[in-house]
């Protein structure tokens, strides 16, 4: 498998320079990955900014399943959350918390490029949908695509928790990511695969954007 693991949890949030983004990137960097990787279940978690799209910020978290971002051991942390957390969360702003699982991967390893593609599925569409985009998600003959995978976000699991403002509407979006070596890879994907005429059918068109990778964090490195 490409990315380690049955189930991930997406976040992505804006924070205003005035509430001390360097704190922010501090706290992420310094205490909150770690913190949520060392959680059994946990495989590894992944930082990007934005190039393009919004919010500025994304974070991607595999678990081994989805179960493991509904276990005991999750919600515990979650219920306890460290006074630097309350305080971070807090100035979190347009927040997205997406807790999916990854039913079509294609491709193998990752990049430093990523290209995301949030979709609304049309009622009744799940299926159709699906199908589409496996075609969609075949990696042959793109250069600078290393991998692709589809996230179907689960309703109940996703959206605003205690200590995160309201993340609004959409805790059933899909997300299709894209791991490619440079920008005009992920650019040529998009256009060609994934928005204005060529975006999938039965779905709606939410968002697209480009990520840089920050950095990543894997369990084997803080065991």
């Amino acid at each position: 498998m490409p990315i380690a693991g049955k189930g991930m949890l997406l976040t992505s949030m804006d924070i205003d320079p005035a509430d001390d983004e360097a704190d922010f990137n501090r706290w992420y960097d310094r205490e909150h990955l770690e913190e949520r990787v060392a959680i059994e279940g946990f495989i590894e978690a992944r930082r990007y900014v934005a190039r393009t799209g919004s919010p500025k910020y994304l974070c991607l978290y595999s678990t081994q399943t989805i179960d493991a971002l509904d276990s005991p051991a999750y919600r515990a942390r979650l219920g306890q959350p460290t006074d630097w957390s309350k305080t971070t969360m807090a100035k979190f702003k347009n927040m997205i918390r997406a807790v999916a699982r990854i039913t079509i991967s294609r491709g193998n390893g990752r990049a430093a490029v990523l290209g995301i593609v949030r979709l609304r599925p049309g009622a009744g569409q799940e299926d159709a949908l699906r199908n589409e985009l496996k075609t969609k998600l075949d990696i042959k003959d793109l250069d600078g695509i290393i991998s692709m995978h589809l996230l179907e976000s689960d309703a109940k699991l996703s959206g605003p928790t205690g200590g995160i403002p309201a993340a609004g509407s959409g805790a059933a979006d899909w997300f299709v990511l894209i791991d490619g070596t440079n920008v005009s890879a992920i650019t040529t994907t998009l256009a060609a695969r994934f928005t204005g005429t060529a975006a999938p059918k039965g779905a709606q068109l939410i968002s697209s954007g480009i990520y840089d990778l920050m950095w990543d964090l894997a369990k084997s490195d803080i065991a």
